[in-house]
């Protein structure tokens, strides 16, 4: 068996859909003999996870599945392999680095008062 990494796309709409569009893209582990067996895998997969739901304000909130629009082949499961890069250009520089900075902060400042209370 061979592992793969599938980006799954969903649309989510709420209520008439008067909105900014939103997509949710997640990347699913796919364990498959072959590519194709994956992608038959990673589409029943997000067919099955389409849901709908009532919200706070009384609106239909519908996760409709999109496609599977990237799917890669993991050379092995090891400590530290790359899994997915995709390479972005911003206009401001500095403003995302400091968004990076800021929430790997977080991240860090909760591991660190995880360690604080174990002791």
């Amino acid at each position: 068996m061979n592992w793969f990494i599938a980006k799954m796309v969903f649309r989510i709409t709420s209520g008439d859909g008067n909105h900014t569009p939103q997509f949710d893209e997640q990347l699913r582990l796919i364990n498959a003999e072959n590519e194709d067996e994956a992608f038959d895998k990673a589409m029943q997969i997000g067919r099955a996870e389409e849901d709908s739901f009532m919200n706070n304000k009384n609106q239909v909130v519908k996760w409709s599945f999109i496609n599977i629009p990237e799917l890669n082949k993991l050379p092995s499961l090891t400590d530290g392999i790359e899994i997915y890069s995709k390479v972005n250009e911003y206009d401001n520089a500095v403003h995302f680095i400091d968004t990076v900075n800021k929430k790997a902060g977080n991240i860090g400042s909760a591991f660190y008062k995880r360690l604080s209370e174990a002791v």
